[in-house]
C-alpha cells in the first residue's frame, strides 16, 4: 500500500508524459501544476530537457516554487529574454499553457469570454500564443473540464493556432503546428483523432468516458475504452514533494481530492 495520492499529484505525474522524448527542448510549464510536471519529466525520464529558474538563468536541478528560504538554485548558465525567443523560433521549446477556452481543434483562446472588440470578460490577452503555437510544440492544462472550456463551434478569441482547415490562408497548412496533449481534472488527451480531433487517451479513476463526453462541447474520439490514468509512483510523489514544500499543488483544484488513495506503485 502507498501512500495517498490527490488529483493534483495524478495529474502532474500525467502531464509531466508530455515531454517524454523530447530531447534537448526549454521545457516550459505555465502554472503550479505544469512548472511541476516539467521538473518531475526532468527529473526522472527526461534529463535532456532544458529549464530556467523562470529569471535569467539555466538550471540542472528544477527549482522548487515558492520561497527558497537556504535552498541555492544550481546555475548552469545564462539564459536571457533573446535567448528564450531563439528556442521558441527555433521550434527548440515545448510549453505547457492553461487556456480559458479549446476547440475541437486545438484552437486556444487566452483573451477573453465573448465578442472580440467588447468581450464579456478581459483576460491575459494574445500574449505570444499566436506565433509560439506554430513554431514549437504546445500542450494543455485545465482544470475544470465542462463546455465552458472545451466549447462547441469555435473558441471566442483564437489566439492560439490549431489544426482548423479553414483557418489556414490559401497554400498554407498544420505542417508547422504541434500540439500534443491535454490534461484536466477529468481525463488525459491528445490530438490523435480524426483530422487532428481531440481524443480521450486515458481516464483518472472513477471517471467514466460517457462522463468525459458529457461535460465537452463537441464531441471526443477514443480509441475503444480509454485505460486508467496511471498513478504515481512513490519516486514521483517523493520529487513533487521536495519541489513543491509549501505543497502550492493543493489550491489547483477545487478540494484536491484523493484519487486511488493507497494505490501508488
Amino acid at each position: 500500500m502507498g501512500a495517498p495520492v490527490t488529483l493534483a499529484e495524478l495529474a502532474i505525474a500525467a502531464a509531466s508524459e508530455a515531454w517524454r522524448g523530447d530531447g534537448e527542448v526549454l521545457a516550459s510549464g505555465i502554472g503550479v501544476v505544469p512548472r511541476l510536471a516539467a521538473s518531475l519529466a526532468k527529473l526522472t525520464h527526461s534529463p535532456e530537457l532544458m529549464m530556467t529558474d523562470a529569471e535569467a538563468h539555466l538550471v540542472e536541478e528544477p527549482v522548487p516554487l515558492g520561497p527558497r528560504g537556504t535552498y541555492q538554485p544550481k546555475f548552469s548558465g545564462s539564459m536571457s529574454f533573446a535567448r528564450v525567443f531563439d528556442c521558441v523560433w527555433g521550434g527548440r521549446r515545448h510549453v505547457m499553457i492553461g487556456p480559458i477556452q479549446i476547440d475541437r481543434y486545438g484552437q486556444t483562446n487566452l483573451s477573453g469570454i465573448g465578442d472580440r472588440v467588447r468581450p464579456k470578460v478581459q483576460m491575459l490577452g494574445m500574449r505570444g500564443l499566436p506565433g509560439n503555437s506554430m513554431c514549437h510544440a504546445n500542450s494543455m492544462f485545465v482544470t475544470a473540464h465542462s463546455k465552458r472550456v472545451f466549447v462547441p463551434g469555435e473558441v471566442d478569441i483564437v489566439g492560439g493556432v490549431g489544426y482548423n482547415p479553414a483557418r489556414w490562408p490559401a497554400g498554407a497548412n498544420s505542417s508547422h503546428v504541434d500540439l500534443r496533449l491535454i490534461v484536466s481534472d477529468l481525463c488525459v488527451m491528445d490530438f490523435g483523432g480524426t483530422g487532428h480531433a481531440i481524443r480521450v487517451r486515458s481516464l483518472h479513476p472513477g471517471v467514466t468516458l460517457d462522463a468525459v463526453r458529457q461535460a465537452s462541447g463537441f464531441p471526443l474520439e477514443a480509441a475503444g475504452q480509454p485505460p486508467a490514468t496511471a498513478m504515481p509512483t512513490e519516486e514521483q510523489l517523493a520529487i513533487i514533494h521536495r519541489l513543491d514544500p509549501h505543497d502550492l499543488r493543493a489550491g489547483v483544484f477545487k478540494g484536491n481530492p484523493l484519487v486511488g488513495a493507497g494505490t501508488a506503485a
